[in-house]
């Protein structure tokens, strides 16, 4: 990676990295960084701390059936979605 900013995209990508301990040391100085300077993604990464602490370990048989099928069809959008993001953003940095 880059010793360049962090952008909140690239930020939003690397989260569950961060709060796993999986970057690299200049991948978690580039992070802390751009928290430092970037309340908006401050705030994100303390909802998704929020979030892991209120839903605590999930095991796949709790969770229903339905549910399931709905959390995988987000999962699918949100991947199909960041893919196209990703592609439209390198696509215009080469044209």
């Amino acid at each position: 990676m880059s010793s360049a900013n962090l952008t909140c995209v690239e930020l939003v990508e690397l989260v569950t990295e961060y709060l796993d301990g999986a970057l690299t040391p200049d991948e978690r100085d580039r992070f802390e960084r751009h928290l430092a300077a970037c309340s908006g993604c401050t705030a994100y990464v303390e909802q998704f701390r929020e979030t892991i602490r209120l839903v605590g370990v999930l095991r796949e048989q709790d969770v229903s059936p339905e549910a399931r099928v709905a959390l995988l069809a987000e999962f699918a959008d949100w991947k199909r979605s960041s893919a196209s993001r990703t592609w439209a953003s390198r696509r215009s940095s080469t044209g």
